[in-house]
């Protein structure tokens, strides 16, 4: 797939509590790569994009942040999914699984021949 995708609106805080849920600690950097690196390069992070839903997810008590040093010796902010952040996790899952169930159920609807 060459096409770039537009994300729905909560799809990103999604994918960044999902990351650090696998991952662990990252700093926003290896997040924005990881969820790139998993869609294919179909979804490219800015800084500002990846920056502004760590800031969301932080000011909601989801995920905490620390300053620490990344692996290339440079002061970075790290972070890591609090207690809050794994249950709203959970259910962001359960409500994206119905929503894809649904999506799936509509568009392999055939024509029942009736009208």
């Amino acid at each position: 797939m060459d096409e770039k995708l537009d994300l729905m609106q909560g799809t990103l805080d999604l994918m960044v509590l999902q990351t650090l849920s696998v991952m662990g600690t990252q700093h926003g950097y290896g997040i924005a790569r990881r969820i790139e690196q998993v869609s294919g390069d179909t979804v490219l992070l800015n800084q500002g994009t990846i920056y502004a839903s760590l800031v969301r997810l932080q000011q909601r008590g989801l995920i905490d942040a620390e300053w620490g040093t990344s692996d290339n010796n440079r002061k970075a902010k790290f972070y890591t999914l609090t207690k809050s952040g794994r249950k709203q996790l959970g259910k962001d899952i359960a409500y994206w699984t119905r929503v894809t169930e649904l999506m799936g159920s509509v568009l392999a609807m055939q024509a029942d021949g009736g009208e």
